[in-house]
């Protein structure tokens, strides 16, 4: 570990990881960003290659940069060459692939890890999102099953399982989104543990659209694990999946089966659904495990963001330590919101630098 230490560290070159950085070199702040990834393009370079820019639920600009037009391009390609134009055009400090393995605290600095390399820093910008760390499903029968199975983050296409008997599993947009697409082409069951939420019109207005990140802030300014904010919107169907919603695939989804057998699942009324593939659109957890040495968790599970007065999605700083600034968790786990946080991280980075007489032109003085 050298000497030298950081103003600030960002980890993670997603949307909110080069937003935080864009907004930390506009204030001088002398700042580097980690990312596990070889290659520019957050976890969009792993999406499917059967995603366009047309089925997205939407890409916010980065500060400065409009976004790509939607289109039937892969999103794989096109938003990864996004991320990376925009890193080059204004000169990020982005080292890859770093992969942080732990975060600990020595004094007043904070030790970010990664292998047998680390880095000192004054305070750290976490923008790690969550497909690092899909949930996986803990089933009785789960090994005994002998087609295939995948999760969101695995899913190989429609092609892979097209004229097969798939079973879907989950309750929200992913699985709403994969039905849609395979439908036509394979036979889909559609199994979830909650009845699906649906969303009465098309789009969210300002004030419902407030009131739902309202709610999502709530939860993590209480130190309750965040909520996706599609678990309080609810669902709608996009014109991509008018021909699965004709077919029948989103009428009456069958409760959660008892167990998986080898050829499928059983139900607990003596019901068995013959499979070849289970798909687990079950979500994703907040990738900051790496967080943990810092103690940043709260009695009720989440790590609690202070709150931020008139603004729900600048909720970023951790309550337990606040030389920690989360982005994309929970209110501001969007494009839009996390790039909006960014801008507050590094905002109340300046503050604390400030606050602390660590400014780059006091240190230059």
């Amino acid at each position: 570990m050298g000497t030298d230490v950081l103003d600030s560290i960002v980890i993670g070159a997603g949307q909110g990881g080069l937003a935080a950085s864009y907004f930390l070199k506009q204030r001088c702040i002398d700042h580097l960003v980690l990312d596990a990834n070889p290659i520019a393009g957050g976890a969009w370079q792993h999406r499917w290659d059967s995603l366009a820019m047309d089925d997205v639920h939407g890409v916010a600009d980065l500060p400065g940069e409009a976004a790509p037009a939607r289109s039937t391009d892969r999103a794989n390609v096109v938003v990864p060459q996004y991320f990376a134009a925009y890193e080059r055009h204004h000169d990020l400090p982005v080292e890859r692939p770093v992969e942080v393995t732990r975060v600990t605290s020595d004094g007043d600095l904070l030790v970010v890890h990664a292998g047998d390399r680390a880095w000192r820093t004054r305070t750290l910008v976490n923008a790690t999102g969550t497909w690092t760390r899909p949930n996986r499903p803990d089933y009785p029968g789960i090994d005994d099953f002998a087609g295939e199975q995948f999760h969101t983050s695995t899913y190989p296409g429609r092609d892979h399982l097209r004229g097969k008997r798939v079973i879907v599993v989950g309750a929200g947009a992913s699985a709403v989104q994969f039905i849609g697409e395979l439908a036509p082409i394979a036979a889909v069951l559609w199994v979830t543990r909650r009845p699906p939420q649906w969303r009465d019109c098309g789009t969210l207005g300002p004030e419902a659209g407030l009131q739902v990140v309202t709610e999502v802030e709530k939860r993590v300014v209480e130190g309750l694990p965040p909520k996706s904010v599609v678990a309080v919107t609810g669902l709608m169907l996009r014109p991509q999946e008018a021909e699965a919603d004709r077919l029948g695939a989103y009428d009456d989804p069958l409760p959660m089966f008892e167990r998986l057998e080898e050829h499928g699942a059983l139900w607990s009324d003596g019901t068995f659904e013959p499979a070849d593939v289970i798909l687990w659109a079950i979500g994703f957890r907040s990738a900051v495990d790496h967080l943990e040495p810092l103690g940043l968790r709260g009695p009720n599970g989440g790590i609690p963001l202070e709150r931020v007065q008139g603004n729900v999605q600048g909720a970023t700083t951790a309550v337990l330590d606040h030389r920690v600034h989360l982005v994309g968790y929970g209110p501001s786990a969007s494009t839009i919101g996390a790039s909006r946080a960014a801008r507050r991280a590094a905002l109340e980075v300046a503050r604390q630098l400030s606050d602390s007489g660590s400014t780059q032109d006091e240190r230059a003085s």
